[in-house]
């Protein structure tokens, strides 16, 4: 096993869902396979945007794509894709994070092209300390804090690539912790029902992250399948009394007992004001389900 760095691109030609598989030729099929079992990271390459690494996962094997020929899928096991808190460029003022692209000359060699190509652990340690929070800001504490706030004067990590990062991507306070942050960061901290923003003295917003597609019932902690929403909203949707269309039209199970009080609380467009940037918006797929399974039409 080894870990591995896939690119990955909002507008790629394969049929990629980055949380649970992703697609590519048989060209890549011996370096993918290395991954199996063990972490890799996404890239988003400089010429497609501005996310650089900005995620990882865990694959869980690799199978013949059964719809084309030549072709292979990485299925990623489920619960283990997570979004960095922060985006980690793939050169920041301190150079270039993932140190094995360089030669001996220290330059960018060809082994930066490569779509699928593995990584140390050294440099997969040091892109998710700077993708994540650090451990103290993640785990459990008393008093408020303010999650969806990113620091942006944090110190650099010291013998980061000596510190094991996995233990964190599985810990599930932290996913909870970094879901919520990446999420209403998204949503700039504004329920998408009700248009309200509220945040509290301590800087803490009273918006929450609703999972659309709860973890317990494999739903990935992406933000796709996330969505802003307050106290009281989130309490009816996950209760099945509300719900979005495809297209993000509100939807009120016909159990709610005061219709109108629900729509003078709702935007007045009747839909749910989302991220502009579309691969942050809710997805049909998690919308569906949330529709098939948990709304009370």
């Amino acid at each position: 096993m080894t870990k591995g760095v896939f690119l990955h691109r909002s507008d790629s030609i394969y049929q990629d869902q980055p949380d649970s598989h992703y697609q590519f030729p048989s060209s890549y099929l011996s370096r993918a396979s290395q991954c199996v079992g063990d972490w890799i990271i996404y890239l988003e390459p400089t010429k497609a945007g501005k996310r650089g690494y900005h995620a990882v996962a865990r694959v869980q094997q690799i199978i013949p794509d059964p719809t084309l020929d030549d072709m292979f899928i990485a299925m990623i096991e489920p619960g283990t894709y997570l979004d960095f808190d922060r985006e980690v460029p793939f050169r920041d003022v301190d150079g270039y994070p993932e140190r094995g692209v360089l030669n001996g000359e220290g330059r960018i060699s060809g082994r930066a092209q490569s779509a699928m190509r593995p990584i140390s652990d050294a440099d997969f340690n040091r892109i998710v300390s700077r993708g994540l929070l650090d451990q103290d800001e993640l785990l459990p504490r008393t008093g408020s804090y303010a999650a969806h706030q990113v620091r942006e004067e944090a110190a650099p990590f010291l013998f980061e690539q000596e510190r094991d990062r996995v233990p964190l991507l599985t810990n599930r306070v932290v996913r909870d912790r970094v879901f919520r942050s990446k999420v209403l960061q998204a949503y700039d901290s504004t329920c998408a029902f009700t248009g309200l923003k509220f945040i509290n003295g301590g800087g803490r917003a009273e918006a929450e992250a609703a999972h659309i597609r709860p973890v317990e019932h494999n739903g990935p902690d992406i933000v796709n399948n996330g969505i802003a929403l307050s106290g009281t909203v989130h309490w009816m949707f996950d209760r099945g009394l509300l719900s979005l269309t495809d297209d993000l039209e509100i939807l009120v199970s016909r159990g709610v007992n005061d219709k109108d009080g629900i729509r003078q609380l709702i935007n007045q467009s009747g839909r749910a004001k989302v991220p502009i940037e579309a691969y942050m918006r809710p997805h049909p797929r998690f919308l569906q389900w949330h529709r098939e399974n948990c709304f009370k039409g």
